[in-house]
């Protein structure tokens, strides 16, 4: 059987230490994406695929062997792919895995760009799930240049409105910061709908075009990341740094206090 619920490792683990890959492909098509490398496939293909990696039934026999074992750390979707990219809803594969582990007592987390199409699973969702979304820009024109096919940025910040005033507890993923300035406006934007973010730098500047990796090596990442502090701190905020944002502070991970782990 493919693998379905399975432990992270590395980087990965810095946001969850289970999840599900649902897609082996995503069509959002961020110019950013690390997961072609990771899976070794071509950016083309890795956006244009037609099947999910797993079935329904496959995510039903993963999700009874980890509750049979007393999970119950929350599951994440996903890390190689957003879970709400368009062919969800033909699918609605991401709908019958909530369902599935939700029947066997376990629980997820879901990070997406989906924006609206994301909230029609809020129905199942409870107190003990997580939503969280990924923003890195809010400027519009940026937003399409970098994450073509994603939900806008405001329509990400509606779903996530949306979660919040369902009770449903909510994160922000400010990752990768691809502009210092509007990371700091979005988290001015969502201060009152969410308490917990988590902020990384763009590890994969190598495979961006020439003007946008430009645009990245711009970045003082020493003086960005304490200025997040200082702004986390401000408005009460519980975050974790990402480690390499962290070595670029040049501070010790084991030394700096995370406030939310």
């Amino acid at each position: 059987m493919v693998s379905v619920i399975y432990e992270t490792k590395g980087r990965a683990r810095e946001f969850a230490e289970l999840a599900i890959n649902l897609y082996n492909f995503c069509s959002h098509g961020c110019v950013y994406c690390y997961s072609p490398d990771v899976i070794h496939k071509n950016r083309e293909v890795f956006s244009t695929g037609l099947y999910p990696r797993i079935t329904a039934q496959d995510i039903v026999q993963s999700a009874k062997q980890w509750a049979d074992k007393g999970e119950t750390r929350r599951i994440l979707l996903s890390f190689l792919c957003d879970v709400y990219q368009p062919i969800e809803q033909e699918t609605q594969l991401t709908r019958k895995c909530i369902m599935a582990l939700h029947e066997v007592g376990l629980n997820v987390t879901i990070l997406t760009k989906g924006g609206l199409k994301s909230m029609r699973d809020f129905d199942l969702l409870t107190n003990k799930d997580a939503y969280a979304t990924t923003l890195t820009l809010y400027n519009e024109n940026d937003s399409l240049r970098w994450e073509p096919n994603a939900a806008s940025p405001k329509e990400r910040l509606t779903a996530l409105e949306s979660a919040c005033w369902k009770g449903i507890e909510t994160w922000v993923s400010l990752e990768p910061v691809i502009d210092p300035e509007q990371t700091k406006y979005l988290v001015g934007l969502t201060a009152d709908i969410t308490g917990h973010y988590k902020l990384g730098k763009l590890n994969y500047e190598n495979q961006l075009p020439p003007e946008l990796k430009e645009q990245i090596s711009e970045i003082n990442w020493h003086d960005f990341g304490w200025e997040m502090k200082s702004l986390f701190d401000r408005i009460h905020a519980k975050y974790y740094f990402k480690k390499d944002l962290l070595k670029e502070m040049r501070v010790n991970p084991t030394e700096f206090k995370q406030t939310w782990v």
